[in-house]
């Protein structure tokens, strides 16, 4: 055993909670913790009556092989999943979105990491409402996703093809592109309300290509070209569509109102 194992062995058997027995009683077990008294856990001077066993065997004075140092360090140290742990707190000026106060921190991180300002050995991690922002952020992502392949799956049953399902959902990709360009222009982030607008878009986009696309196949089946059948679809589903539409959009804006008031 190596001098800092020692010196860890009698550190530990001094200060710590080292089991050393087990006292059976009839009813119950007593474990038996080795530790010095209580009058001399209160100084360090009380290192100077410790002692390391030599490798001959003799006792050596715990202080004749350390260097003793008075300096100022916190009361406790916090831990996190068994690691000391330091929690640092910002808050968000007025119109700051959290989205863009949490880029410029991990920004800050960077920054430091690049110029060796912080170890790698320092890890870091959001907590609170960052992290419950994020991970809702993955959690719509997902339910994103799972609504296109729902949609995909009840227009392929109700069209049975599947090919017109891909038809009407072909929209989509503008339809995201154009809610993106609005939130860019407006300086909205792409925060929950957002996630739910894109999913109400979604389903309006949707709703538009199916009163088109009816159209077109009953048209088709008539014996028109497929050219001439969606331009004569544009052109008597535009008043229903703007209707519809229109009402779609005044009932988000009277549930927008409602929740700012």
């Amino acid at each position: 055993m190596c001098i800092r194992d020692r010196l860890q062995d009698a550190l530990y058997s001094a200060f710590g909670s080292r089991e050393v027995s087990v006292i059976y009683a009839p009813a119950d077990q007593y474990s038996v913790i080795l530790e010095l008294a209580k009058q001399y856990q209160q100084s360090p001077d009380a290192l100077s009556k410790l002692y390391v066993r030599s490798s001959q065997g003799a006792l050596v004075p715990l202080d004749t092989m350390m260097r003793l140092k008075h300096q100022i360090g916190p009361l406790n140290i916090n831990h996190f999943g068994q690691l000391p742990a330091v929690t640092i707190g910002f808050n968000t000026k007025n119109g700051v979105a959290l989205g863009t106060a949490t880029q410029q921190v991990e920004d800050a991180i960077s920054a430091l990491r690049t110029s060796g300002g912080m170890p790698p050995t320092v890890t870091t991690e959001f907590q609170g409402t960052v992290k419950e922002s994020q991970n809702s952020s993955q959690n719509l992502q997902v339910l994103l996703v799972i609504a296109i392949l729902v949609i995909y799956i009840v227009l392929g049953v109700l069209y049975e093809s599947f090919i017109h399902p891909i038809t009407i959902l072909s929209g989509l990709p503008s339809a995201v592109f154009g809610a993106l360009l609005t939130l860019t222009l407006f300086h909205k982030e792409l925060d929950l309300y957002a996630f739910v607008g894109i999913i109400m878009l979604f389903g309006v986009v949707k709703k538009n290509a199916i009163m088109m696309i009816d159209f077109a196949i009953d048209a088709r089946h008539k014996g028109e070209t497929a050219r001439e059948a969606i331009w004569q679809g544009c052109l008597l589903r535009f008043r229903p569509i703007m209707m519809t539409t229109v009402a779609a959009l005044f009932g988000t804006c009277l549930l927008y109102t409602s929740r700012c008031v």
